[in-house]
């Protein structure tokens, strides 16, 4: 037998082995469907629908009106939907009053009894439950342990600070053990460097006890470091839903990369594409942008070109790489960890460029100063294009 017809036999006699099977994707612990909300003649939530897996921390990000929070009341059980159905852990809950749902509510003005301690606040939420008196003082300390409060237990609301009270709130709502914990807002009423930390604790916590968390916010840090995904939000409808890297680096539309972050934009025209590069027409540039290609450009066709400050270089001499124009510096901020830079391009557009300080103040020139010369230049892989 010659040697191709041993190998053909020896396939034949050992068939290929079956690709591996590929593990089934859970299924959502939260899925809505098609959700809508009327008030009248206005649409508050227009026909959203949205899964979200067990465990994570999934935040609602969108400016006020856009319908966050009437999506967070119908989870909860206190708005029913005008159409659609909502399911929690398989279990249809459209119907349902909220009492019935596993599903407990922290609000943006954590509601404390002032006259009530610490203590007797989180036990409030259990005074309705199945429980011994000692099952329910066990629960208050661990809940109290757990948000590091056991030391205040006898304290009322007005004896600690608004961190603390926060996390009274919290404790109050994870002493239920619910399956799922509805955030409003949670972080509103605090000072920006203690709401900061306090994202850090709500993370902590979370990853403690497994519960599945939603928060509605507007703040945009706030929603892209506590979330594993966030949802944008703008009346009423679900612009992009993504990590917080997928929504800042890859935003979808104009809304989004306006609202997430600072960005420049330019109008612009295709004149060449493939599936890796395009070249853009920018007149306010004075010339023709290298960015990364999206799907479907065609030469001629106008388009947004997407450009975020902190990822265009600055520099007194010309960088002979793509994407080098000229312009001069008309105004500067300090902010101290960075500069905010406003570059006049000839065309007579203001570009926002940030610049990192690396070192202190005084060790080194600044990378430009006002009415200064000089060049930006950004890569194309930090040019987004945008079809709207």
């Amino acid at each position: 037998m010659s040697d191709p017809a041993r190998a053909a036999a020896t396939v034949a006699a050992f068939p290929a082995a079956a690709a591996p099977a590929r593990a089934a994707k859970p299924a959502p612990f939260i899925r809505i469907e098609h959700v809508t909300k009327r008030f009248g003649t206005f649409t508050a939530v227009s026909d959203v629908s949205l899964e979200i897996q067990k465990g994570e921390i999934f935040s609602l990000l969108g400016g006020s009106g856009c319908g966050k929070t009437t999506l967070l009341r119908m989870l909860a059980g206190f708005e029913e939907p005008t159409e659609g159905r909502i399911f929690i852990d398989g279990q249809d809950m459209t119907d349902l009053p909220p009492y019935e749902r596993p599903v407990n509510m922290m609000f943006q003005s954590y509601a404390l009894f002032p006259h009530m301690t610490v203590e007797r606040n989180v036990a409030y939420g259990l005074k309705h439950e199945d429980m011994t008196s000692a099952q329910r003082a066990d629960r208050v300390r661990e809940m109290l342990a757990l948000v590091q409060l056991t030391d205040f237990a006898h304290r009322k609301p007005h004896q600690i600070s608004g961190g603390q009270r926060q996390r009274v709130a919290l404790a109050r709502a994870l002493a239920r053990q619910p399956k799922l914990l509805l955030l409003d807002e949670p972080l509103a009423a605090l000072d920006k460097k203690l709401r900061e930390h306090t994202q850090f604790e709500l993370m902590d916590i979370q990853d403690k006890t497994g519960t599945t968390f939603i928060v509605v916010t507007h703040d945009q840090e706030e929603a892209m470091t506590l979330s594993s995904r966030l949802a944008v939000m703008d009346k009423g409808r679900i612009m992009q839903i993504g990590t917080a890297t997928d929504v800042y680096e890859y935003p979808n539309s104009k809304f989004v990369a306006g609202f997430i972050g600072s960005i420049n934009f330019f109008g612009a025209t295709v004149r060449a594409a493939s599936s890796e590069t395009a070249t853009v027409e920018v007149p306010e540039f004075g010339g023709t942008v290298t960015a990364r290609a999206i799907p479907g450009l065609v030469p001629g066709q106008a388009i947004t070109l997407a450009i975020r400050p902190e990822k265009i270089q600055l520099a007194r001499g010309r960088n002979e790489g793509p994407n080098t124009f000229a312009g001069t510096v008309e105004n500067l901020a300090y902010f101290g960890k960075d500069s905010l830079y406003r570059i006049k391009l000839p065309s007579g557009r203001v570009v926002s460029v940030n610049s990192v300080n690396a070192r202190r103040a005084g060790e080194n020139e600044r990378v430009a100063d006002w009415e200064d010369a000089v060049f930006l230049a950004f890569d194309p892989a930090a040019a987004i294009l945008l079809k709207d």
